[in-house]
């Protein structure tokens, strides 16, 4: 099914600088986005259910149906038939339209008046139209629609052509591979949207985001009680490059999990934080330099609470905690206005003590004693024979009598254990 098409009158149509309005910006209209904006055009869209976040994310401008079909080069039709909907695109919509716009429909055939449309072909206002959906299906023979010069048509059967259905058995078969290892998937039904690729690079981050949560809830005396927290991401990257949903759902469920019952995963991370009054705020700083990797480091902040270890305040109150990635594992690099460096696997025994020689020897020897494996140790102090603390990695919970003997140490001023 294929008009009549001048490829001599159309090819070499620049799309650079162009605007693309994506009417509807569900998961398709996303990835319609995404690939309009690789290709160099500028891209609006309109949804009244679509995330301020999730567009602002990929540095699509959310805008009204009225607004997107006047600024418009380029319609790409991506919404559901309803009657909110239906024959959305007619002879007064069309009227608003620039001159010599071009429309892709690949969603449903009744949202364009059809005959509105052959009369906006007719008149010049649409230059150019590619459907893949009819309202009668398949169309007369005789349409109009199909057989106008300025009409490209196709049969809405490219889901059922054998490549595309072994490539969808494929997927298929990885996701559930890759759900059963505990791994994240990019195409999960109602959670935030990340590409496969950028996942991938996302992936050390997320489980960074998940352990800072889990430190900084630990940290908060009687656990209880947390309210405010302000998470900092640093990066070298612009802000349309990243999109902090996924780390913030993370983050989300290491602040949650280790205080309450509840499961949290991608799909209810923003309802659950509501649902217990938990406000997250987020914050962007930009670096200078190259931006090879997707963030810098990510700060996790709790406001106007107490802490059970309080060298984790920072100078403005809150108990603050600092990661990056380095090697592709996580590092906790920063407690309260202290700096550390110690690898987030097994738990992490936190100890403020007065700076002196042999105090690393002297906890590694309790610990020795307890069988319990240090894997990682690092020390951050204010100044020599000033106050330090001793982050210490550890593969096993040390017992009870191990901590004590620990605590019972003259020099430690205060310690702290921690689960990851």
């Amino acid at each position: 099914m294929k008009g009549k098409w001048q490829r001599n009158k159309y090819v070499g149509v620049s799309l650079v600088g162009k605007t693309l309005a994506v009417m509807g910006f569900g998961k398709v209209g996303t990835e319609v986005a995404r690939r309009a904006k690789g290709l160099g055009m500028h891209v609006i869209a309109h949804d009244p259910y679509a995330p301020a976040d999730r567009a602002r994310a990929i540095g699509v401008e959310l805008v009204s149906f009225d607004e997107a079909l006047s600024k418009a080069d380029f319609i790409s039709l991506h919404m559901p038939l309803t009657a909110a909907t239906s024959k959305i695109l007619n002879d007064e919509t069309f009227a608003k339209m620039k001159k010599g716009v071009r429309i892709v429909n690949v969603a449903r055939g009744g949202v364009i008046d059809e005959d509105a449309l052959v009369k906006a072909l007719d008149a010049g206002i649409v230059a150019q139209a590619a459907l893949d959906v009819f309202t009668e299906k398949p169309p007369a023979k005789d349409s109009k629609l199909v057989l106008h010069e300025k009409v490209t048509a196709t049969p809405h059967l490219g889901a059922s052509t054998m490549e595309a259905q072994e490539g969808v058995a494929i997927e298929i078969a990885e996701a559930v591979v890759g759900a059963l290892r505990g791994e994240l998937a990019a195409t999960a039904v109602n959670a935030p949207m990340v590409p496969a690729e950028v996942l991938t690079e996302l992936k050390p981050f997320v489980e960074l985001a998940e352990k800072l949560g889990r430190l900084a809830v630990q940290l908060v005396a009687g656990g209880s009680g947390v309210k405010n927290v302000k998470v900092t991401y640093a990066s070298a990257r612009a802000p349309d490059d990243l999109d902090t949903r996924l780390l913030r759902a993370m983050i989300t469920k290491g602040l949650i999990e280790p205080i309450s019952s509840v499961f949290v995963n991608l799909v209810n991370a923003d309802f659950t934080a509501k649902q217990r009054g938990l406000r997250i705020t987020e914050e962007r700083v930009i670096l200078e330099g190259s931006p090879e990797s997707p963030l810098d480091f990510i700060q996790v902040q709790i406001a106007n609470v107490e802490s059970k270890f309080a060298s984790a305040i920072s100078e403005t109150g809150e108990i603050k905690v600092e990661g990056r990635v380095k090697d592709g594992i996580p590092h906790l690099t920063k407690v309260g206005s202290f700096e550390v460096d110690v690898s987030l696997e097994g738990s992490i025994i936190l100890c403020r003590q007065v700076d002196q020689p042999g105090m690393i020897g002297t906890v590694g020897s309790i610990l020795g004693q307890e069988n319990v494996n240090v894997s990682f140790m690092s020390v951050g102090r204010i100044a020599p024979r000033k106050q330090a603390v001793m982050a210490i990695g550890v593969d096993d919970q040390p017992s009870k009598e191990a901590l004590k003997k620990i605590g019972d140490v003259p020099a430690i001023e205060e310690f702290v254990f921690l689960k990851l």
